[in-house]
């Protein structure tokens, strides 16, 4: 369970991160061939702040929880549990405000549930 948890959350810190930073490299999307139109029924303008959002939050929550994974610090699960919950928010965010899915919302809705429910089983918080 302990070595799932370090792959999913190494999984969501890599790719999010990554993402943002593309995002704020060309806000214009292009970069991950994202038209602009799809931000129009958001209040974003580009792809700026999502990046920025994408990258810092989701990715550097995540990127804790992998260091503190490494480490075996005592607040490991917490950190890991943060990034389950963030990055499965930002999905349903996500969701709610395009109004539309594609197959990357469900592989990154499963694995941010999955990071939750790994998280509470190693910190005894849930029971099998």
């Amino acid at each position: 369970m302990k070595t799932l948890l370090f792959l999913l959350v190494s999984f969501i810190a890599l790719t999010a991160t990554f993402s943002g930073l593309l995002m704020i490299g060309r806000p214009d999307g292009s970069s991950l061939n994202l038209p602009v139109s799809y931000l129009e029924p958001t209040p974003f303008k580009d792809f700026l702040v999502p990046g920025i959002l994408l990258a810092v939050v989701v990715g550097g929550t995540n990127f804790l929880a992998v260091f503190s994974n490494m480490g075996r610090r005592a607040n490991r699960y917490n950190w890991s549990l943060a990034g389950g919950i963030i990055i499965t928010v930002w999905i349903i965010i996500q969701l709610l405000l395009l109004g539309a899915a594609n197959w990357l919302h469900f592989i990154y809705l499963a694995t941010g549930v999955a990071i939750i429910l790994v998280s509470l089983q190693l910190k005894g918080k849930w029971l099998a």
